[in-house]
């Protein structure tokens, strides 16, 4: 099968990665460009281990075809951290222990920061809706829970001393 060359900005910087037609995004992200931080879970949406940031949109990457991401903004867990500082949402799992075996954690911790992107503010239950595409077989969720809580303090301190 004859691949094509597909560019974007992954974590900041331009990429440009050879691709099949069929090859899905996780595949490229993993295999090609070695973002191994998005997990490979279920291949049917349903488990979110693999949530990218496309364009500002929480999307499973194993659903979309690497060719789609032409020309657009891809954030992966590995471009959360500012160098070595940490982004509020992945200190917030830190302190708030939102991980167990840490399968879900990357697919986790970017449905959540796009969540807190689209709600800075919100309730528990706001948390959980979510966050309710992403699956954890450990947890419970009740510390990923209070982890996105946390985070959404800690941006909104963030944001005060900015502003």
């Amino acid at each position: 099968m004859k691949s094509q060359k597909v560019s974007f900005t992954l974590n900041g910087k331009a990429t440009e990665v050879a691709v099949e037609d069929r090859t899905l995004l996780v595949h490229a992200l993993r295999e090609e460009l070695n973002m191994t931080g998005t997990h490979i879970g279920c291949d049917t949406t349903h488990c979110g281990v693999c949530t990218v940031d496309l364009d500002g949109e929480s999307v499973k990457s194993c659903t979309v075809l690497a060719r789609q991401a032409q020309g657009k903004t891809l954030t992966t867990v590995e471009g959360l951290a500012q160098g070595k500082e940490l982004h509020a949402v992945q200190a917030a799992f830190m302190q708030e222990h939102g991980l167990q075996c840490g399968f879900c954690t990357t697919g986790m911790l970017m449905r959540a920061y796009r969540f807190l992107q689209e709600n800075p503010t919100p309730t528990e239950e706001q948390v959980r809706w979510g966050l309710s595409g992403n699956l954890c077989r450990c947890t419970g969720y009740q510390n990923i829970v209070k982890a996105v809580m946390r985070a959404s303090e800690n941006l909104q301190a963030i944001a005060l001393t900015e502003s």
